[in-house]
């Protein structure tokens, strides 16, 4: 059995964010420790005034399981060498943390609305208080336990109720840094869906869109609750209020932090995709506008942003004034290039994440998931290599063991996301893993031909999506009028020349 082991001691820094050996906990970690959470949880029904309510847990049920937590993720497969003999790969995550920690992860928990209480309660203060998933941690849990496997009843039945229906954004993140992603073109593509790529979110009364309801988003695909502007305000006929933009970025996508909330909505207003509206409009003399999460700020949809989400169109066609269709093709660059198609996606955030809903559409989100997760793996075993510093062996051990959790979700046979690779490609990937790891220098060496495969194993998935889903997602009319305004053609070419020169 090859078993590599990752363990875990969070702590908290000055502002409160979980860390982990000197290193911040990623948004991924934080997920992950989430959904771990929810797994070891039995999450039975509790009765709340009178009433039982199924799928939920206590608090002094959370703090003392996140006391010591422990994640294991398995493959049985045959021996390449002796098909006769069954080797385990399994890796082992565990995460510990004092009470207080446990309390104050809980809370964190709670303002990222991947959990809300069941009674109304705002801290993890009473032992006894009762806790449910909200849509959006249903929905991270649900793709934890797709890419680990896991197939537990009381998980399941949760997961199969009518209640999983979020379809989050899944934001980008700067993979040194885990910072989002908020640059012009992506803060676009985030905005569509924000405003509401199929028209506004209008609601009949005005109060309607202040609702406190977490229901109000149930499944991420209707934008902002809004209202018609009360000044027949024909530049700006649309306002919402700074609360329910708050909840919206919430609820609906991959934030974890409220200061993320912040970030984009003060992104859209710098894009002039959306202006503070009402008594709001007129910011102190030269002072930028910022944003207010208030349910008594008004904030209007501009032109420019109802340009962006769909609404009304440009008169040639493009958002930014500049259409794309009769943009001559270099000499001797190959139009078609699906490769060059696939490299300009994967390196531009905006188009990556309109990539991932397309493949997340057809099923496919697993060749992309992998294809970043490898990104980072591969970054995090450069660094392991530079790194000079003690205990440098531990180091390479929680990198090695980031390769098994990979190998173990995409690669090994049978793995829950089990991609399509070269057979021969496979078989020494197979082989590699099932053999033993070693200590101290041959654990580098190890890690060393782990990396190796892993850049080819990525290089097939890239391969792959550039020859089937990308002419696909090129012509998938939903998709057709962003790509435009992203010029994605003219971005392949130029990337093309670049290469050629």
């Amino acid at each position: 059995m090859m078993h590599q082991t990752s363990s875990r001691l969070l702590r908290m820094t000055e502002d409160d964010r979980p860390f982990t050996r000197g290193l911040q906990c990623s948004e991924q970690d934080f997920k992950d420790l989430f959904s771990t959470l929810m797994v070891s949880l039995p999450l039975t029904s509790h009765r709340v005034r009178f009433t039982r309510i199924e799928h939920t847990f206590t608090t002094e049920e959370a703090i003392t399981n996140l006391g010591s937590l422990k994640f294991s993720q398995s493959n049985r497969m045959p021996d390449p060498k002796d098909p006769s003999r069954i080797v385990t790969t399994t890796t082992t995550t565990t995460f510990s943390m004092a009470k207080e920690m446990a309390r104050s992860v809980c809370m964190r928990f709670l303002e990222a609305r991947f959990v809300e209480s069941v009674e109304g309660k705002t801290d993890f203060n009473s032992r006894g208080s009762v806790w449910q998933l909200t849509p959006k941690g249903m929905h991270i849990l649900s793709r934890f336990c797709q890419r680990n496997g896991i197939h537990q009843k009381h998980v399941n039945e949760l997961l199969d109720s009518p209640k999983n229906m979020m379809q989050l954004v899944i934001l980008e993140r700067e993979t040194e840094t885990d910072k989002l992603v908020h640059d012009e073109a992506t803060v676009q593509v985030l905005f569509r869906r924000f405003a509401g790529d199929t028209g506004p979110n209008l609601k009949v009364h005005s109060s309607g869109s202040d609702s406190d309801s977490m229901s109000d988003y149930a499944t991420g695909l209707i934008g902002v609750r809004m209202q018609r502007s009360r000044r027949n305000d024909k530049e700006a006929p649309y306002v919402f209020t700074g609360k329910a933009a708050y909840d919206w970025l919430m609820d609906c996508c991959t934030t974890v932090d409220k200061r993320e909330i912040f970030e984009l909505a003060n992104s859209f207003i710098a894009n002039e995709l959306i202006v503070p509206a009402g008594d709001e409009r007129q910011a102190p003399a030269g002072t930028a506008p910022r944003f207010a999460a208030s349910k008594h700020v008004l904030y209007a949809i501009t032109q420019k942003g109802m340009r962006i989400a769909g609404w009304v169109t440009s008169p040639n066609g493009s958002v930014h004034g500049d259409g794309t269709a009769s943009r001559v093709v270099p000499n001797g660059v190959v139009r078609d290039s699906n490769t060059n198609r696939m490299t300009v996606i994967i390196s531009d955030p905006a188009l990556r994440l309109l990539f991932r809903e397309y493949l997340r559409e057809t099923h496919c989100e697993e060749n992309l998931a992998f294809y970043v997760e490898v990104r980072s793996f591969l970054a995090e075993y450069e660094r392991a290599k530079r790194d000079t510093s003690s205990p440098r062996l531990d180091i390479i051990r929680e990198t090695l063991a980031s390769a098994y959790s990979l190998y173990n979700a995409f690669l090994a046979p049978g793995s829950p996301c089990e991609l399509n690779i070269d057979h021969n490609l496979r078989n020494a990937l197979a082989g590699r893993m099932t053999r033993a790891v070693g200590e101290d220098e041959q654990m580098l060496k190890s890690l060393d031909e782990v990396a190796v495969l892993f850049d080819q194993a990525q290089s097939s998935v890239f391969k792959l999506m550039a020859s089937d889903s990308v002419p696909k997602f090129s012509r998938e009319p939903k998709y057709a009028r962003v790509l435009r305004e992203r010029n994605l053609e003219g971005l392949m070419n130029s990337f093309a020349s670049a290469s050629i020169s």
